[in-house]
């Protein structure tokens, strides 16, 4: 569970294990004894073990409280990342008392006795942060941000603040109302979204009663709203201890001076009871259960399986991973070979392993397309078993999977706060941030035999776990012998949620110091803004070439940009583009899908093929070393695709599954009645790019070349690189390609939005626990004077995570929802300003009034602290702008499309510099006043439509069915 709804949950994947979160250890033991501070090397590895070839370099010393820290040098960008993890999660709960981790993660950022309320998000804001976030697991809690180097003082002292200062501001008002956030999030995650409840039902009855696994995360909203002032103290005070915390600081810094900082901040937070690590706790089955649920939102049945396996970094980890990757992805996986290609019974399926500290389990997931039954499909699961027993893995396969690894690897490590997470969870799960050689070298020395072993003593005729989520009213569906899921429904009733007043500062004797911490610290040296070296070339076709050369670490990123993607669609065919891209993946004219997808994985790399609203692009992401070869790959598929009529089919067929399953989801509805409303049905930016089932059935592969060979041209075309390659090396490279592709002139259509009315929009989701809202208007395109003074206005307002009112008010405030933002995004022609929620549904109407009252008054009140928030977080945040190589290949992106120069940050700074009062509220009152809007409300008709005609604000109009119906159909000449 994330904090934050656009966390980068990527971050918190493991190289070796793919997880569903922060997860793993084997290693059962005491707290460890502290390490001299001089001590930096790790353990040495097992000597029958590979070497690795890439390793993270850190110092790692331990205060007398027991606080483990972790230092990291990475000078490539100026700022650093400080992440503070502690070795609790839901697995330290107690039944009945289930959640506390996680709400723990959300009280921590409210205010400690130093900062005051608000005071992270506040200081975040000022210092040009990445944002103060969280996540929670099973086993751990991780606290991270990114800032400017400058500012590393001020986090140290802030995270010192959450250990030793501050529960003594947990209050009852404020603990109320984060058990309305909670309770948001959990409506928002599990409760109003298809097969929400899915990893409830497989745990509570894979875990045996009692099992610190058998409950969720997030807990139960009974236990969470039955939680009292003295349970979450005593809660704090048993885990946030030093002896159970690791802190890491990544990135560009002074090391002595940060150890002495480290000892200023933390040295006298008293150490805690002794904190053992928990015995493993692994489980058997004794028999398979079989269970059905009929889920409100599901369109599509879907089947998931579990069978009990190991806990993380266990020795069988490893070949599990293997197993389940060779088992499910790709076209020689037989999982797909038997139930996608064969027996065309699903569109897609995965397999995966959910490793954590105490025990482990491995997960089948897929779907049946709408109206299949599951038996079929496990028939076919049971067939494509049967075909593994069979064949077993081949040497090249289990090569180029351990290809994919080592590019994940180097992946996640592009970021400091990647690195900062990976050290923490070395440190936590194995004793040791330097793990990794193990970590690598355990995976890279997996065999054949040992996939074949692991699958025939954890899943070979082994009792499992089987749910089958079914639409309501078609439980026949389910798998045979299935039986009722036992699960919790929410009532939503309204007025049910208690009143409270956070705003109130708690009255509590103050933590002593040695010195006085009210006082937040000075900024070190500053922190400019590295801005890279880009270099421009031009292909002989004309396609002009942007690129930054960086060795960080040995990958290179390549993007092919062409302008046009959905706007080349006849809207009364919408759906090709997206079908041209995914035709374009499977094979070329001397390529078998299948041959084609083997080469690109045994190089180690990924080639992806997009269409967008108004793009259609080629990603690329490779090891250097291998980039001649990948790209020769890469032209193959652009210039000769295979066009397979078999893969047409599927293609379709998955497709149109989609289609079906976003019909019950909720942000999906809201989404595409929000776009067409926007835009009209005259502008194909109002259709979804995936089509719609009837137009998707009448596409011809001949309407697929057909956009093929008259959009897709170098005419068009802008190519952007980043990475271990020199521009002489590049460019050779990819003039092969230009010699081969003559540019042809295309014309990219560029249609105009007529908006609907502005009025609230009901749309009716019969039982829904929250209401999805989706509320803006047309603005400005990105190229015009306003916009980026339209960015900087928007940052108090919603753009600003914490830090902006509508978070602030909405949930911070009334705990109405889990998450609210705004935005302003565009294009070189039009752009809009959004609004997106998901709130509780029996605060529907108050939270639209809120908002409508928020927009109202947010130029008229808007101060010269919130001009100087927004000033110094949109000039000091630029310090982080080119840090990773997708934030590179982003701003080349930018700058190739609106023709921008390389230090365009510079200009924005110019720009936020200017910005004044007057200037703020002229945006404001020109872009986000709320009666010129259209408000697109998702939710219950029988509980909530009335409430929000009470309002009075501005027009309701209900879209029945057939008013539905007839806003997605096609405009008739």
């Amino acid at each position: 569970m994330v904090r934050n709804l656009t966390a980068i949950m990527a971050l918190f994947i493991a190289i070796s294990v793919p997880t569903l979160g922060l997860i793993g250890c084997d290693r059962s033991q005491t707290e460890p004894s502290p390490k001299p501070e001089s001590e930096a090397a790790p353990e040495e590895q097992a000597k029958d073990e590979a070497k690795p070839d890439f390793s993270i370099e850190y110092e790692q010393f331990q205060l007398n409280n027991g606080l483990n820290v972790v230092f990291h040098i990475d000078r490539s960008d100026p700022v650093v990342a400080v992440s503070l993890t502690a070795h609790v999660g839901s697995a330290r709960e107690v039944e009945g008392r289930t959640g506390f981790a996680h709400l723990f993660e959300h009280l921590l950022f409210l205010e400690s006795e130093n900062l005051g309320k608000g005071g992270l998000d506040a200081m975040s804001a000022r210092i040009g942060g990445s944002g103060a976030n969280g996540s929670t697991s099973r086993d751990v809690t991780n606290y991270y941000q990114t800032v400017p180097k400058d500012a590393l003082e001020k986090m140290l002292w802030a995270e010192a603040d959450k250990l030793g200062w501050f529960i003594n501001t947990v209050t009852d008002p404020v603990l109320a109302k984060e058990k309305q956030v909670v309770k948001n999030e959990k409506r928002q995650g599990v409760d109003n979204r298809p097969y929400g409840h899915t990893q409830y039902v497989i745990d509570s009855n894979l875990y045996p009663e009692g099992h610190p696994y058998s409950w969720q995360v997030i807990g139960s909203l009974e236990d969470v709203g039955n939680a009292t002032l003295d349970d979450v103290k005593t809660f704090f005070r048993r885990w946030y201890v030093p002896n159970n915390v690791t802190l890491v600081v990544s990135g560009d810094f002074d090391p002595e001076q940060a150890r002495k900082l480290v000892h200023k901040y933390f040295d006298e937070i008293p150490k805690g009871e002794p904190v053992e690590r928990a015995a493993k706790q692994p489980v058997t089955l004794k028999e398979t259960k079989r269970l059905y649920y009929e889920d409100n939102f599901a369109r599509q049945p879907q089947l998931t399986m579990a069978w009990p396996t190991v806990p993380r970094y266990d020795a069988d980890s490893y070949p599990l991973a293997v197993l389940a990757n060779y088992l499910s992805v790709g076209k020689r996986a037989p999982l797909y070979r038997v139930l996608v290609e064969e027996e065309q019974l699903t569109p897609g399926v995965s397999m995966y392993a959910y490793e954590s500290e105490l025990a482990g389990q491995m997960q089948l997931k897929t779907q049946a397309f709408a109206g299949g039954a599951l038996d079929p499909i496990y028939a076919g699961i049971e067939k494509s078993f049967a075909l593994f027993e069979k064949e077993g893995i081949s040497e090249e396969d289990l090569e180029r999977i351990k290809a994919g690894q080592e590019v994940a690897f180097y992946n996640s490590l592009s970021s400091v706060v990647g690195k900062a997470f990976q050290l923490a969870q070395y440190q936590i799960y194995a004793n040791d941030p330097g793990y990794v050689g193990q970590d690598i070298a355990r995976l890279l020395a997996v065999t054949a035999e040992d996939v074949v072993r692991v699958y025939e003593k954890y899943i070979k005729g082994k009792p499992y776990i089987a749910t089958s989520f079914v639409p309501r009213g078609e439980k026949d569906l389910a798998l045979a012998g299935s039986v009722a899921a036992q699960v919790v429904e929410e009532e939503v009733v309204a007025g049910a949620e208690a009143q409270f007043d956070a705003s109130g500062s708690a009255e509590y004797e103050k933590t002593p110091s040695t010195f006085d911490r009210s006082k937040e610290p000075e900024y070190g040296e500053p922190a400019e803004p590295v801005v890279p070296d880009v270099w421009r070339g031009k292909l002989g076709n004309g396609i002009e070439v942007l690129g930054i050369e960086n060795s960080e670490v040995p990958t290179v990123r390549f993007s092919l940009v062409m302008d046009g993607g959905q706007l080349q669609e006849s809207i009364d065919k919408t759906g090709v583009a997206h079908l041209t891209s995914i035709l374009m993946g499977r094979g070329t004219k001397n390529r078998t899908p299948e041959e084609l997808e083997t080469a690109i994985q045994k190089l180690g790399a990924g080639i992806g093929i997009y269409s967008g609203q108004d793009t259609f692009r080629f990603d690329v992401t490779t090891l250097a070393r291998n980039f001649n070869e990948v790209f020769a790959l890469l032209q193959e598929m652009l210039l000769e695709p295979r066009w397979d009529e078999k893969e047409l089919v599927l293609a379709k067929k998955g497709v149109i599954s989609q289609i079906k399953q976003a019909e019950g989801e909720p942000n999906a509805i809201a989404g595409k009645n929000f776009a067409r409303l926007l835009h009209g049905k005259d502008n194909i930016r109002g259709y979804s790019g995936l089509g719609t089932e009837e137009s998707v059935n009448a596409i011809t592969m001949d309407d697929l070349k057909a956009y093929y060979n008259n959009y897709l041209s170098p005419s068009v075309a802008r190519a952007h690189v980043v990475g271990d390659i020199q521009q002489a090396d590049f460019m050779a490279t990819a003039e092969q390609l230009a010699k081969q592709w003559p540019a042809k002139a295309v014309d990219v259509p560029n249609p105009k939005s007529e908006p609907a009315e502005p009025g609230i929009y009901f749309i009716d989701v019969p039982g829904s626990k929250q209401s999805v809202l989706r509320i803006g208007r047309m603005a400005m395109p990105v190229v015009s004077e306003d916009y980026y003074p339209a960015v900087f206005t928007n940052y108090i307002l919603g753009g600003g995570g914490f830090a902006s009112r509508l978070t602030q008010l909405l949930r911070e405030g009334k705990g109405y929802t889990y998450g609210i933002s705004s935005s302003i995004s565009g294009n070189k022609h039009e752009g809009q300003f959004t609004i997106g929620s998901g709130v509780r549904a029996n605060v529907t109407g108050e939270s639209v009034q809120l908002i409508n009252d928020v927009l109202k008054e947010f130029g008229p009140t808007y101060t010269e602290e919130d001009l100087q928030t927004s000033k110094s977080f949109l000039i000091r945040s630029n310090a982080r702008a080119f840090e990773t190589a997708g934030a590179k290949l982003g701003v080349l992106e930018s700058m190739s499309e609106f023709g921008w120069p390389a230090d365009f940050v510079r200009e924005r700074e110019a720009v936020a510099k200017a910005m004044t009062i007057p200037k703020v509220q002229k945006i404001a009152e020109t872009y986000m006043l709320p009666d010129s809007m259209i408000w697109v409300v998702v939710g219950d008709e029988a509980t909530q439509l009335q409430r929000l005609e009470d309002l009075k604000l501005f027009n309701v109009k209900l879209l029945k069915k057939e008013e539905l119906a007839r806003l997605h159909s096609p405009p008739q000449d």
